[in-house]
């Protein structure tokens, strides 16, 4: 009985201590592993059906090493990142993460990131009301965390991942404007000329808008409430590579880092958060690895069901349940690129968010995936 207490105990303190102060999460929609761990691929580049400008492109990005190319196209993920916190999900040294769902695609893997769960009756894009309870909707039914936690995307179903109906969440998605009403605090002119420029720049999708607006308004956020808990979701990279335009997809991964390494200037040079908060950075889902596949993700289940237009690849869209994450910041262990003893899942993903703000993820949620024990001091 007295081993059982000591033991409650252990863990007990162990939440306190690595009790980072805020948490912010970036996710990258349906960025690969391949050009996050690899940089451009010149099989794509030098391919006319998706790049217009092959010479520009391969001018820019590509480079001889593997090395040389990813810290070209992420320059803060691979410098500051890499160096200072810790990655994993390079598979071509054997450091695997996945997600846990059968589906591959972006709401549920959302919805597992957050969650914790694999909940596979998630099984459509569509806006359904999420029935799970996402960690940062229960954190906000903390008192200590009330008001405290937002989340922004470019995607316009995030209202529905989140289910902000029930949940109460301060959700800014789509084409949301950012407004008095909503934040609680005075727009600048700056945001309301944004707000302006939102209906007035023509967007390629009819159901997300560019990332700039996403995280200009997310960083206005930031800075004006005070967040304890902040996620940014990134799309253009999923759209572009649906679109088959792979010179866009790579420029808006470049931007995207871009957007990171001045999200974490900021929160390093804003009182309040230098030195204690953590910076997750992960993606939904993965995509295929070559010409014929690489615009796509699918489980063999959703081509055969959700998905029937990709229903000529027989095995779904091989390799695009495999992801990659990033951390950086308090509490998180400076090893740069490990390669776990197991495979890491997606649904760990919120019981190491939790665990890093020093709460228990078994109080929030008894089924969700164990924390990411290897990045943790």
């Amino acid at each position: 009985m007295l081993k059982f207490i000591l033991l409650l105990l252990l863990v007990s303190n162990s939440f306190a201590a690595l009790a980072a102060k805020n948490l912010v999460i970036v996710t990258i929609d349906g960025l690969r592993w391949q050009e996050v761990f690899h940089g451009a691929d010149l099989s794509l580049i030098d391919n006319k059906k998706f790049v217009e400008n092959s010479v520009l492109l391969k001018d820019k990005y590509w480079r001889a090493s593997k090395n040389e190319r990813r810290e070209v196209l992420m320059p803060f993920i691979w410098k500051t990142v890499a160096k200072q916190g810790v990655i994993i999900g390079d598979r071509d040294i054997g450091s695997k993460m996945s997600v846990a769902n059968n589906w591959y695609f972006s709401y549920p893997g959302y919805s597992e990131i957050f969650t914790g769960v694999a909940d596979n009756s998630i099984n459509s894009n569509k806006k359904i009301a999420n029935k799970n309870v996402s960690f940062l909707e229960w954190l906000n039914n903390n008192n200590s965390f009330k008001g405290n936690v937002a989340a922004f995307g470019g995607w316009d179903v995030f209202p529905y991942i989140f289910n902000t109906k029930r949940s109460h969440l301060y959700v800014n998605a789509g084409f949301m404007p950012l407004t008095e009403t909503t934040t609680g605090y005075a727009i600048s002119q700056d945001m309301k000329l944004l707000n302006q420029l939102q209906k007035e720049v023509p967007s390629p999708w009819h159901n997300v808008r560019f990332d700039s607006f996403t995280y200009r308004f997310a960083k206005d956020y930031l800075l004006n409430k005070k967040p304890r808990v902040l996620t940014i979701s990134l799309g253009e990279t999923d759209d572009f590579a649906h679109d088959g335009h792979y010179d866009q997809y790579i420029k808006s991964t470049q931007r995207s880092d871009a957007f990171i390494a001045d999200l974490w200037h900021t929160i390093q040079n804003t009182a309040g958060y230098k030195d204690n908060t953590v910076l997750l950075i992960t993606t939904d889902h993965g995509r295929g690895s070559s010409a014929q596949d690489w615009q796509h993700h699918a489980s063999k289940l959703a081509t055969e069901t959700y998905m029937k237009d990709l229903n000529k690849f027989k095995n779904g869209i091989v390799g695009s349940n495999n992801i990659w994450f990033a951390a950086i910041g308090a509490d998180i262990k400076p090893q740069g690129e490990i390669v776990p003893d197991k495979e890491i899942k997606q649904n760990q993903i919120a019981a190491t968010a939790l665990t890093l703000l020093g709460e228990d993820p078994k109080a929030f949620n008894a089924q969700a995936g164990e924390p990411i024990m290897e990045i943790l001091k």
